[in-house]
């Protein structure tokens, strides 16, 4: 077994473990997320990443949350991309049985290191991101004029490979396992945040342009350390990089 799957092997057994623990309240869920996803080039090294994300609960069918994002990535060299940027997230409710008359606005800065490795043509991805979240407060009936602060540290290991290629046109798919962590004085019961495996096909009608559908288990501790959400994602994706020759 080489050194990436191995990683992934082991972080999966590490997160399988951390989530086993205390689990005396787990909310199912099932959502969809679907997203637009651009790439814009400004040279041979820099380029601008834009995302909107709208993820809804199935059952009932009721909104989420919206995302919208934009980086700054620097590919440095063969084997190292950094990224950093900025995310505005617009939060409905974390419960499709909760219907508040509210949204909770959440601001939030990343920068991320991530190394760039070819082993059998697959292609590996270590990611490891940093986030500083900014977190309206609220109660029962709105929002409060105050914010909360924490750091959540992020390290994703993700598999790419081609499944089938012909002129432009291809097939590929994607297996990856995120793991996150939290950092702040509002979450002393859930240190551990969260962990994300993922699979998906994405078919490339052309370099530029790709659809992407796939499935997300994610499993996330609650504030209070004993609650857990366990959700079942399907995700479709519509990625759209701008042609810019240089």
């Amino acid at each position: 077994m080489n050194k990436p799957f191995r990683l992934l092997f082991i972080l999966t057994f590490v997160c399988q473990c951390i989530t086993g623990q205390n689990q005396k309240n787990i909310d199912q869920q099932t959502l969809t997320w679907i997203r637009y996803y651009n790439i814009f080039p400004l040279s041979e090294k820099w380029a601008i990443h834009s995302e909107f994300d709208n993820r809804s609960f199935v059952n009932p069918i009721h909104e989420n949350l919206f995302v919208i994002r934009s980086q700054a990535r620097y590919r440095a060299n063969k084997i190292m991309d950094f990224g950093a940027g900025f995310a505005y997230f617009n939060v409905n409710t974390q419960s499709e049985k909760i219907d508040p008359d509210f949204s909770v606005p959440e601001y939030r800065a990343q920068q991320d290191l991530t190394f760039i490795n070819d082993i059998a043509k697959i292609t590996f991805h270590n990611r490891f991101q940093v986030e500083e979240r900014f977190i309206q407060k609220a109660d029962k009936t709105g929002l409060l004029n105050e914010f909360s602060f924490a750091f959540r540290f992020r390290y994703r290991l993700q598999a790419m490979f081609t499944i089938w290629e012909k002129e432009k046109r291809s097939i590929k798919g994607t297996i990856s396992d995120e793991i996150l962590f939290n950092q702040g004085k509002d979450n002393r019961n859930n240190t551990f945040d969260q962990n994300r495996i993922y699979f998906a096909l994405r078919y490339h009608f052309n370099p530029n342009i790709g659809l992407e559908l796939g499935y997300l288990k994610n499993f996330q501790r609650r504030a209070s350390g004993v609650d857990f959400y366990d959700r079942d994602i399907i995700r479709f994706t519509i990625y759209h990089r701008i042609n810019r020759k240089f």
